[in-house]
């Protein structure tokens, strides 16, 4: 695909911005990595081969009774009994004796009977972010060699609830911004571009609107409904677009003036198409400015409902809930380190790359 000379341009000037440049690549992998999240933490297999047929549980459920069980409720991989009954591939004995089949299975036989030999394919860690360990010692526990970065006070494991946590944040932000951007873009182009009472009208709704307290809100609503994803995303745009709206109008009402737009209408070009097509790409670099601190701030507002509880459920894997465990337990550091490097890499991370992408939309800045 053959860039046109502005993007060309644009992309020269975000490359020149070292720093935007790592601080993308850096959090292009942690992304992607946190986006394969179930092939990364799990305490699930990735695939099994039980008697010369494979199944892939982290995709699909399967019964106990597939593997030679008792029940038709889902197999916990991490059971010995049905660890015993894929190693040896069903041998009765693993539901008296798991552990002494498992030993009988190393020497290729099971009460004589030879061992249908079975294997499992675990993900790196392999624990999910609501898996329960039985740790064998009192929870918080500090890292070691099973759980790098330690457990919560309800056995947990750190490091998966993070790899989890960290793509939940950054999807929720990513969606509400853009949400967000949108409505608040759109409002403020119309504000700025017909002005006169359509813009006085929009600027009282706005004024009334920004005035509600939306944290009340919020907590109202978490209270009366079950909160889930999307409820809070929409709570959550209902009340951040106003954000943009400003910056958007100020860089309307500046161009709306212009020789370009004058010209636009003389030649009867349509009111949206001028608004849209040729306005708006100078209110980017206003509208880009600003949007590092509506994505951090959202990742903040997530955070900070999780940790008063009136945000994701409990069962969700919530940065701002790891960081109530860590004012909880202050006997137990590793909770808070975990939780201040998470944000405080995620955030940095942001803004750097939204600094070049502000420089790269910057019509004033040309870089050698």
């Amino acid at each position: 695909m053959t860039l046109s000379p502005l993007n060309r341009r644009r992309w020269r000037n975000f490359k020149a911005n070292r720093r935007a440049v790592w601080s993308l690549m850096i959090f292009s992998v942690l992304f992607g990595l946190s986006l394969f999240a179930e092939f990364l933490a799990n305490d699930r297999p990735i695939l099994v081969n039980y008697r010369g047929d494979y199944y892939a549980p982290i995709f699909r459920f399967y019964p106990e009774t597939a593997f030679g069980g008792d029940f038709q409720t889902e197999a916990v991989y991490r059971d010995p009994e049905v660890r015993c009954l894929i190693r040896t591939g069903g041998a009765e004995l693993c539901l008296d004796d798991p552990r002494a089949a498992l030993a009988e299975a190393e020497t290729g036989s099971v009460e004589g009977e030879p061992v249908v030999e079975g294997w499992m394919i675990w993900p790196p860690i392999p624990y999910s972010y609501n898996t329960v360990n039985d740790i064998g010692v009192a929870a918080p526990s500090a890292p070691d060699r099973n759980h790098w970065l330690g457990t919560d006070d309800t056995a947990r494991d750190v490091l998966a609830r993070v790899i989890y946590g960290f793509r939940l944040s950054v999807l929720f932000a990513l969606i509400v911004t853009v949400l967000t951007s949108v409505i608040g873009i759109a409002a403020g182009a119309i504000q700025g571009y017909f002005g006169g009472a359509v813009d006085l009208f929009f600027q009282r709704v706005i004024e009334l609107w920004g005035a509600t307290p939306s944290l009340y809100i919020i907590i109202i609503v978490a209270a009366i409904l079950p909160m889930n994803f999307w409820l809070l995303v929409g709570l959550m745009t209902l009340f951040g677009w106003t954000a943009l709206v400003g910056v958007v109008r100020a860089e309307f009402l500046r161009a709306r003036n212009f020789e370009y737009v004058r010209a636009a209408r003389a030649l009867g070009v349509s009111n949206g198409r001028i608004m849209f097509r040729h306005v708006l790409p100078n209110a980017m670099v206003a509208t880009l400015t600003m949007l590092p601190f509506i994505v951090t701030g959202t990742i903040g507002s997530l955070a900070a409902l999780d940790f008063l509880g009136f945000g994701l459920p409990a069962s969700a894997p919530s940065l701002g809930e790891m960081t109530l465990q860590a004012k909880q337990n202050l006997q137990a550091p590793w909770l808070a380190f975990t939780a201040f490097f998470t944000f405080a890499i995620m955030l940095s991370l942001l803004v750097f790359i939204f600094e070049g992408v502000r420089d790269a939309f910057d019509p004033r800045k040309t870089f050698r």
